[in-house]
């Protein structure tokens, strides 16, 4: 299989009042890579971006003021979101995620069902876990 050939099927969404800080925290703080990103209407905003997680998948990004006119999906950014990632070392990315100013949730423990991780919030409240586990689909 070629980098052409691999589908994504499930893209988380996120909506943020500031989407700029958002993205910042996402590469930084935990370290996604962003692979495409376009200006919104207001200056700064966010239409649309997406980062790519190391082990694969990625999350998609917006802001509020992308639109000249608000819409059904800014209310996304009213609540909270929670995001699970797999990460083979968790124990590193706790520290640099906690360097980057994230706010803990779950500290940095071992879970009962064999996964090591941890959970923090982003600045405007969604919550990132990340762990060993990798979930049952594919064994």
């Amino acid at each position: 299989m070629t980098k052409n050939d691999i589908v994504i099927g499930v893209w988380p969404t996120l909506v943020y009042r500031d989407g700029q800080a958002a993205l910042k925290f996402l590469t930084e703080g935990l370290g996604f890579t962003l692979v495409a990103s376009f200006p919104g209407a207001a200056e700064g905003s966010i239409a649309h971006a997406e980062l790519a997680w190391p082990t694969g998948g990625g999350v998609m990004v917006s802001s509020v003021d992308r639109n000249s006119e608000p819409n059904e999906f800014d209310k996304l950014a009213d609540g909270c979101s929670s995001v699970y990632l797999v990460h083979d070392d968790p124990d590193a990315l706790f520290a640099r995620a906690t360097a980057a100013g994230a706010t803990v949730v779950r500290e940095l423990r071992e879970e009962d069902y064999g996964s090591r991780g941890f959970s923090v919030a982003d600045p405007e409240g969604n919550f990132w876990s990340i762990g060993t586990y990798r979930g049952e689909i594919g064994k």
